[in-house]
């Protein structure tokens, strides 16, 4: 694989410098707090399980909690397809300040939800509607985040600026862990599952207002002409051109979601309920191991910067077929957390080849008028079928005595995700020049 040649940046005044990092700071600044409301859920779904469904069997409360976080995956490609289209046809910055508003409405109402004992079966009725309405601004979330981050970067360190999109993306996964482990520390555990997991989401919709604060600063990045184009925001527009982009991204998202949250999400519950560990342990060693994999962020971002986003794809996809089912192995028998969170960052590290630039390589394959629909509805379709059903399919292997059967599974999609990688283009294919 030889290094892509890069043209040379334009010039820009320190201003020009000042404006568009402020730029990126407050978009990533919305990103981290949607991403640390969504996953939230996730992080505490093992002391609000009882709440809402109340059996027996812990691994049957996991199945049901795993259920409806893999519905509110469902409404990403609603989410991507309603988002896009603002974000094209009104600009990105109405869509961004939308997305984290009704991130903020869906916090809240499961920070107040009644329990099973209050209210019976309208209690996990009312928690799916709250995932449904998290999942609707999610999927808006990741497209148009993605979108106005490559656009605002600087020529030539646009795979190192738009990597931040997944410092605040994975910021978000570490900061709800943190805020888990916190509570562990002051709550015990019939606390934390009496009332204790509302607090997370209480904290979520509170900073969700300033990021709100912050979008109403951004400056628009797309322009009169691409908004005011009869195709801009329009499925007929995506398709019309860019089929090829749209089923290419589908392709290497759906691998690389589902590796994703294998190794992040589905994670702690895996350390729990395979290898062993207690819940306190698990949530110390996911900690680590989120703060060292957002840190590699910017790394690997730059490195597509040197040798191009194909080979960072082709790299994500080698690595990840090799060695997913001896890591997901060896965990498995491990006993000590140090050798654990050292086999973990080793997944993470090859995850990063593909999270790094997961927004900049969708987005130099669109134009401007559809960018921000074919960048988000195309990762949220390929997300809602294969990441936000991985915590839920590993489970439910475990449930019948199959576990080491999802780890082929994840090895085949990324078979899958670097065949598709090797159709991407060698030089991008828009966003080569500064708007």
């Amino acid at each position: 694989m030889s290094a892509v040649p890069i043209s040379p940046a334009p010039n820009y005044t320190f201003e020009e410098k000042r404006s568009r990092v402020f730029a990126i700071v407050a978009a990533s600044s919305g990103n981290l707090v949607e991403w640390f409301d969504f996953y939230i859920y996730a992080f505490c779904a093992i002391y609000f399980a009882p709440a809402f469904f109340p059996k027996s069997d812990p691994t049957a409360q996991l199945l049901n909690t795993a259920g409806i976080f893999a519905a509110g995956f469902l409404m990403r490609p609603i989410g991507g397809w309603m988002f896009g289209r603002i974000a094209d046809q009104r600009g990105r910055k109405t869509a961004l300040v939308t997305s984290v508003t009704l991130m903020c409405l869906g916090s809240l109402m499961i920070a107040c939800l009644p329990t099973y004992a209050s209210i019976g079966a309208a209690a996990p009725v009312l928690l799916l509607l709250a995932r449904l309405l998290q999942g609707l601004s999610v999927g808006g979330e990741y497209g148009t985040t993605a979108t106005y981050m490559s656009e605002v970067a600087f020529r030539g360190q646009r795979g190192f600026l738009s990597s931040f999109q997944y410092v605040t993306l994975i910021g978000g996964q570490l900061l709800a862990v943190i805020v888990v482990v916190i509570l562990q520390q002051l709550l015990d555990e019939r606390e934390l599952k009496d009332w204790g997991w509302r607090i997370p989401f209480v904290v979520g919709a509170v900073t969700a207002v300033v990021a709100l604060l912050l979008r109403r600063t951004l400056t628009e990045t797309s322009t009169a002409q691409t908004r005011g184009s009869k195709e801009a925001g329009t499925l007929a527009g995506l398709f019309r051109n860019n089929k090829s982009a749209f089923f290419t991204v589908m392709g290497y998202t759906a691998g690389g979601s589902l590796i994703f949250y294998t190794f992040t999400t589905y994670m702690q519950k895996y350390l729990v309920n395979s290898v062993g560990m207690s819940i306190k342990t698990a949530s110390n060693v996911m900690t680590v191991c989120l703060f060292i994999y957002m840190c590699m962020q910017p790394l690997f971002g730059a490195l597509s910067d040197r040798i191009g986003r194909r080979n960072n794809m082709l790299l994500f996809g080698t690595l990840g077929t090799l060695a997913t089912v001896p890591i997901l192995t060896a965990l498995k028998t491990v006993t000590s957390p140090f050798l654990a969170g050292g086999l973990i960052v080793v997944a993470l590290a090859i995850v990063s080849f593909y999270t790094s630039i997961s927004g900049i390589v969708k987005a130099e394959l669109f134009p401007a008028e559809v960018r921000a629909l074919g960048v988000g509805l195309a990762y949220a379709v390929a997300n809602a079928l294969f990441g936000g059903s991985a915590e839920y399919v590993a489970l439910g292997l475990k449930s019948i005595g199959h576990e080491s059967a999802f780890y082929w599974y994840v090895t085949a999609m990324l078979v899958v995700a670097f065949l598709v990688s090797l159709r991407l283009p060698r030089q991008p294919r828009y966003l080569h020049l500064d708007h």
